[in-house]
Parts: structure tokens; C-alpha cells; sequence
């Protein structure tokens, strides 16, 4: 009888767990279903988009009204936004693709640029008209590459979430015909960066734009090891591990790092000069023994000591017992936005534990500053009258079309918030406006499209 019992029990746990694996196994293949005809969703309304974009930067060219040509190019940069959107959601992020993302980003900023402003008075030069020219051809390239795969995946019936297996595996010995596909498409956009080098896409960068104060000659990896342990505080130079970048690099620089226990180091340095690019410790801070204020004095030694000169405190936080500095460049009593450097220091002890200065190198250079047009009072006349302002400086930011301006900046507060609002000092245009939230500064694109504040700031 017991035995009859035990049967029947044995005989229930088979069935209950071949039932539980049946469900589970069913979810799942709901699961992986509903992920597919996502998949399949985003790349064929990718292909769709591209079609559209593609047939919208062609009707531009063809458009002779400006009040036509406004809508047109904010279609075009809503057009982008959604492909890139389609792009963010297809499993693609452990394959490179950031050549087609950024091609679309670019024809995004472009677009959104030329839109804004007013082409009553500022119409489409000729350089930009063969920018555009250069686009429409572009898109057209990448919408027929698109659709090679799509006729590839309809065709054979292919499935995405192979490519998802395929990629995160690294499986290289698969014949993976989308992932193939995709390839093609980022190698064909590879070659478009280098035909829009010299467009308005991107401000005022270039590639003869960058690392212009960089002084001395080229040195030894062996000069880069001993700079790099006085730049780290490190003692031993044998401890050190020092790379040279590769050759065709857009800078060449030294990478020198250490690994200490606990404490670890990495810094890059330019080949030419041996100068600090960016420099990062990472180690346990212990409680804080010194002020932010006395951590600032000791960020101004480290400027002085690898010789940066008229550097001005823009701003200063401290996050867990961490200074952070932020330093503008001053040329005669104005703030260069784009010769920025920040620094970071350690409480504890006042050591250096971050440095970044490739946006100073990037920029900095004697300015033939002009004398303003507008008085600082008719230049608060252009600020919203409910503002109220506290405190007011001179600086130099690049626009909005790269171009770099003298304006009236003015720190003000409208309700709770606080805001930079900058006032061009030729012609009272309001450049930009920025909110501030209290905690930590936002540079917000001022210089060439970059974040300056992004090695500290997260």
C-alpha cells in the first residue's frame, strides 16, 4: 500500500515538474517572440525612415522659399532623431556602430542649426549648400545599404535574435548574414566622415583646429615614464606601464599607467612637449583634513606647476571628500570658455587625483578680443526683466554655429532656479541660456559641441 502511495506521489512531482517546464518553456518562447518582432519592428521602420530622410533632404535642395525651407529642416532632424532611435534598439550594442549613429547625428545638428536661425538673414552659403549636396548623396547610400539587408532578412526569413546570440557569444565562425550586412553598412559610412571634414556639421573642429599650444619637442618613452611618475607621485618609474599610441593616431600621446595595491593611476600625456592631456588616480580618500578652499590653493600649484598661466576659478564643488575645480583661461579680464581645465583634489592630503586639459590644448591661443558694442546695461536690457541678476562677467563662447563671440554673461536668478544667460555684447543677440541646478556645473556644449566638464562631472 505504502508502496502504491509512493508511486502515486513520484508520479504527481513528474507531472507537476513536466507541467512547471512546459509553462516555463512557453513564457519563455513568449518571451523571446515578443523580443523578435521588436527587433524586426525597429530595423524595418529604420529602413523606412532612412527612405523618407533621404527623399527630404532631396526636396530641400529643390527649395528656393525660405519659409519653406525652415519646417523642411526640422522635418529632416525629427526624421534622424528616429532613426537613431530605431538604431539604439537593435541588438547591436556589442557590434560597433557608432560611425552610422554619429553620421545621423550630424545631419540632426545640421539640419536643427539652419532651422533655427533665421534664413531671411542669414540664407544657406554656398558651403553649405554642398554640404547638403554631400548629405542627400550620403543618405542615399546608406538607405540602398539598409535595404540590401532588409531584402536579405525577408528573403531568408532571418531571424534577430540569432544576431543577439551570435554577437554575444562572438561567434566568429557563424555565417551571420545580418551582422555581415551591418558591417558593410558602418565600413560604407566610415568614408563619409572624411568627405564632411570640412562642412559646417560639427562648429568650428577640424582636424588643423586641434592641439595647437602644444610646445617642445617629441620625447622618449623614457622621458614619458619620469614626467608621468612626478605627474602621478609615483616613486618607482619601473612601476609604471607607458603605451604609445599607434601610428595615424589624431595626436600621438603616451598612456602611462600603475596598479598599487589599492591605488591605481592612468594619465595621457602628448608625444610632442610631454604635456598633461588627462590624468586620473583612483584610491580610497580618507576624512577630510583640509578645506575646499585650501584644496583650491593647492589645484592652483598644480596648474602653476605644469605651467598654466592666467587660469580663473569658474567653479568649485566637493563630492566625498574630493575637490573638483574648474578653471577658464583669462585673457585681459575675460573668460575663455573654451581653454578650460579642471582639477581634482584629495581632502585627505591634498593630492592630485584628476586633471583634464585636452580642451585647452585643443583651443587655447592669444585672442584679438574686440571692444563691446553694448554697455553692460543695455546688454541687461536684452535679460528677461523677471531675472535677477547677481553677478555679471566678460567671456568668450562659440555660438551655436561654432563661431567664437563676445558676450555679456550674466548669473541670475528667476523663482528657485539659477540660470547663465550670455548676451552678445555686438549685437545684444541672447547666445545661450542655461539652467544651473545647484549641485555641479553643466558647460553644456559651449566649446565645439563638447561637454567640457565630462571627465568629473557624471
Amino acid at each position: 500500500m505504502v508502496r502504491w502511495i509512493m508511486i502515486g506521489v513520484l508520479a504527481l512531482g513528474v507531472a507537476g515538474t513536466a507541467f512547471w517546464g512546459y509553462q516555463e518553456h512557453q513564457e519563455k518562447n513568449a518571451v523571446l517572440i515578443q523580443a523578435e518582432n521588436n527587433y524586426q519592428r525597429a530595423f524595418h521602420e529604420l529602413s523606412y525612415h532612412m527612405d523618407i530622410l533621404h527623399d527630404k533632404i532631396g526636396t530641400a535642395l529643390a527649395m528656393n522659399s525660405k519659409e519653406s525651407l525652415s519646417p523642411q529642416m526640422i522635418e529632416i532632424w525629427r526624421l534622424t532623431s528616429e532613426a537613431v532611435s530605431n538604431v539604439g534598439q537593435l541588438p547591436l550594442t556589442l557590434m560597433p556602430f557608432n560611425k552610422t549613429e554619429e553620421f545621423l547625428s550630424n545631419i540632426g545638428e545640421f539640419t536643427y542649426k539652419t532651422a533655427v536661425r533665421d534664413l531671411n538673414k542669414k540664407p544657406l552659403n554656398d558651403k553649405e549648400m554642398a554640404t547638403l549636396e554631400n548629405l542627400y548623396k550620403q543618405s542615399g547610400d546608406l538607405k540602398d545599404e539598409l535595404r540590401k539587408v532588409q531584402h536579405t532578412v525577408l528573403d531568408e526569413d532571418l531571424r534577430w535574435m540569432d544576431v543577439q546570440l551570435a554577437l554575444a557569444t562572438q561567434d566568429e565562425q557563424s555565417d551571420n548574414t545580418i551582422v555581415d550586412g551591418f558591417k558593410t553598412v558602418e565600413k560604407k559610412v566610415e568614408g563619409f566622415a572624411e568627405s564632411n571634414v570640412d562642412s559646417a556639421l560639427t562648429g568650428t573642429s577640424s582636424k588643423e583646429h586641434k592641439y595647437k599650444n602644444l610646445s617642445g619637442e617629441k620625447i622618449s618613452k623614457k622621458e614619458a615614464a619620469k614626467k608621468g611618475a612626478k605627474l602621478l607621485n609615483v616613486k618607482n618609474e619601473s612601476n609604471l606601464k607607458v603605451t604609445e599610441s599607434g601610428k595615424g593616431a589624431d595626436l600621438p600621446i603616451y598612456s602611462v599607467s600603475y596598479q598599487n595595491g589599492n591605488k591605481n593611476g592612468y594619465m595621457d600625456m602628448s608625444a610632442k612637449g610631454g604635456h598633461p592631456l588627462t590624468l586620473l588616480v583612483n584610491r580610497k580618500v580618507s576624512e577630510k583634513n583640509i578645506s575646499l578652499n585650501e584644496g583650491l590653493e593647492k589645484a592652483k600649484k598644480y596648474l602653476d606647476q605644469y605651467n598654466f598661466d592666467d587660469m580663473a576659478l569658474f567653479q568649485s564643488n566637493q563630492f566625498d571628500n574630493i575637490g573638483v575645480y574648474s578653471f577658464l583661461y583669462n585673457q585681459d579680464g575675460v573668460r575663455v570658455y573654451s581653454d578650460a581645465i579642471e582639477v581634482k583634489v584629495a581632502l585627505d592630503n591634498g593630492d592630485l587625483l584628476g586633471l583634464t586639459a585636452r580642451n585647452y590644448f585643443m583651443n587655447h591661443k592669444e585672442r584679438d578680443i574686440p571692444e563691446p558694442e553694448l554697455s553692460s546695461e543695455e546688454a541687461k536690457e536684452k535679460v528677461n526683466p523677471d531675472v535677477e541678476i547677481h553677478e555679471e562677467h566678460m567671456a568668450v563662447i562659440d555660438n551655436d554655429e561654432g563661431e567664437e563671440v563676445l558676450v555679456y554673461e550674466f548669473l541670475g536668478v528667476l523663482g528657485n532656479e539659477t540660470y547663465r544667460i550670455f548676451i552678445n555684447a555686438m549685437d545684444g543677440t541672447e547666445e545661450k541660456v542655461e539652467k544651473l541646478d545647484g549641485t555641479e556645473i553643466n558647460f553644456a556644449s559651449i566649446s565645439e559641441g563638447r561637454v567640457i566638464s565630462s571627465l568629473f562631472y557624471a
